[in-house]
C-alpha cells in the first residue's frame, strides 16, 4: 500500500510537471524552465536540431509563435528514478492553422526532484 501511494504521490508530481513544462512553452517561461531542466538537459527540436539547456532557454525566450498549445493523452510511466511521459500536442500556428504534435519527455529522480532530461519534439 505504502508502495502505491508513493506511485501516485510521483505521478500526481510529474503530471504537475508536465503541465508546468506546456505552460512553459506557451508563455515562454525560461524562469521556470530553468528551475525544472536538469543542467545536462537535451532537446531534440522538430527541425531536428538537438540543443542543451542554455540553448533551450534562448529559444524559450524568443517571443511565441503559437497560441491553445494544450497536451493530451498524456501518458506517465515510472521505471525507479527515471519518467517518460508520452504525449500528443494540439495547439494553433502562427498562420491560423490547428496542427498537432507528439513529445516524449525523460525525467530522472536527482537528489529527490524531478528533472527533464531529455526532450523529444515533432509536429
Amino acid at each position: 500500500m505504502i508502495a502505491d501511494t508513493a506511485l501516485q504521490s510521483d505521478i500526481d508530481v510529474l503530471t504537475a510537471l508536465n503541465r508546468d513544462y506546456i505552460q512553459s512553452v506557451q508563455h515562454g517561461d525560461v524562469t521556470r524552465f530553468a528551475e525544472i531542466l536538469a543542467e545536462d538537459f537535451l532537446c531534440s527540436n522538430p527541425d531536428g536540431s538537438l540543443v542543451d539547456k542554455k540553448q533551450f532557454l534562448a529559444q524559450t525566450a524568443r517571443p511565441v509563435t503559437i497560441s491553445g498549445l494544450t497536451a493530451e493523452d498524456v501518458k506517465v510511466r515510472i521505471i525507479g528514478d527515471v519518467a517518460i511521459i508520452h504525449a500528443r500536442t494540439s495547439y494553433t500556428a502562427a498562420d491560423g492553422e490547428q496542427r498537432n504534435g507528439r513529445y516524449t519527455d525523460v525525467w530522472a529522480r536527482r537528489d529527490g526532484r524531478w528533472l527533464a532530461v531529455s526532450a523529444h519534439v515533432t509536429r
